[in-house]
């Protein structure tokens, strides 16, 4: 999967963390309304961030320290996530029915803070992926334009042409056809720790090993930022077995300081001139899937990865 452009539902799941309180809100008008409150109810407000740093602070919490685990207060949410915590002092409010009115009166403030911040993040994150996907489309219409074939990064066929080969094949009727899925693994953990050119290098990497391996007759694309499919048009009995295992060996001889390239692969076969290739791909998903679990937690497959880090 293409970390940089997940889809939108995942963004909005996963995004919200990398959000503070000044992300979503005007600290001035926060803390103006919290001045206001506590002017007119007597009593003490303090927001926090979801850690518990201080934000807003407005009354008596100069000696306070704030618990966010065994103490929360009032939780702020958005998305499902807590982003902040409000706590309120109001045993100086005065009589009971005050009190009262005071905290509900805090309810619906932290209710407001989590449908204002939610209105906010929501707005923030569909601009910002309009815009990458208004860009994404707009490279893709510019490769098919131009007659491009290969995508920038990698120089196998990028997705869209692809997609015209695979049909090539669906209309010429061939069988059998090896339909191999090759997922990079860790290529996150890479880019987390390493950041994006490390992380490029890798898919770089791993895309030329699937090439050197690879018969001329192969059709090769990346599908997606770690994905590549090839398809072997008239697989001989264990041609795509014994290539799968070449581009493995390839990627564990493969020495570097700091990358340790490794692969799944799933592979599956069109053995009926009725299926379509595209209906194969989620069966090869799978076998990849179940391949990769194998792969990760075989011994010694962390210590390799985490070699890099070690030496950093």
């Amino acid at each position: 999967m293409d970390y940089r452009a997940v889809p939108f539902e995942k963004r909005i799941k996963e995004n919200i963390r990398n959000y503070s309180l000044d992300h979503l809100y005007p600290l001035d008008v926060l803390t103006d309304y919290c001045k206001s409150f506590c002017a007119l109810t007597d009593a003490s407000v303090l927001i926090t961030e979801r850690h518990g740093e201080k934000v807003v602070s407005v009354g008596g919490f100069a000696g306070f320290t704030p618990d966010v685990v065994e103490d929360p207060g009032r939780k702020v949410r958005v998305c499902g996530r807590t982003i902040a915590h409000l706590y309120a002092q109001t045993d100086r409010v005065g009589e009971e029915k005050k009190q009262q009115d005071a905290e509900r009166l805090l309810d619906s403030f932290a209710n407001m803070l989590s449908q204002w911040g939610e209105e906010a993040y929501l707005h923030m994150e569909s601009a910002v992926y309009m815009e990458e996907l208004e860009e994404k489309v707009g490279m893709q219409h510019v490769q098919t334009a131009k007659g491009e074939k290969e995508d920038a990064l990698t120089g196998v066929y990028h997705k869209l042409y692809f997609e015209e080969r695979m049909q090539v094949i669906d209309r010429a009727k061939i069988v059998p056809v090896a339909v191999i899925n090759i997922n990079i693994n860790d290529w996150k953990y890479v880019n987390d720790h390493y950041g994006d050119e490390e992380s490029d290098r890798l898919i770089k990497t791993i895309a030329g090993i699937i090439k050197e391996n690879a018969k001329p007759d192969y059709v090769i694309g990346r599908v997606d930022g770690d994905v590549f499919i090839v398809l072997i048009p008239l697989a001989e009995d264990g041609e795509a077995e014994d290539y799968c295992a070449r581009v493995q060996a390839a990627c564990i001889d493969y020495e570097d300081e700091i990358l340790s390239p490794s692969a799944a692969c799933g592979i599956v076969y069109r053995t009926n001139v009725e299926e379509q290739i595209a209906d194969k791909l989620a069966d090869a998903e799978y076998e990849m899937f179940s391949n990769k679990f194998a792969i990760k937690n075989a011994p010694g497959y962390r210590e390799r990865l985490e070699k890099g880090k070690k030496r950093s």
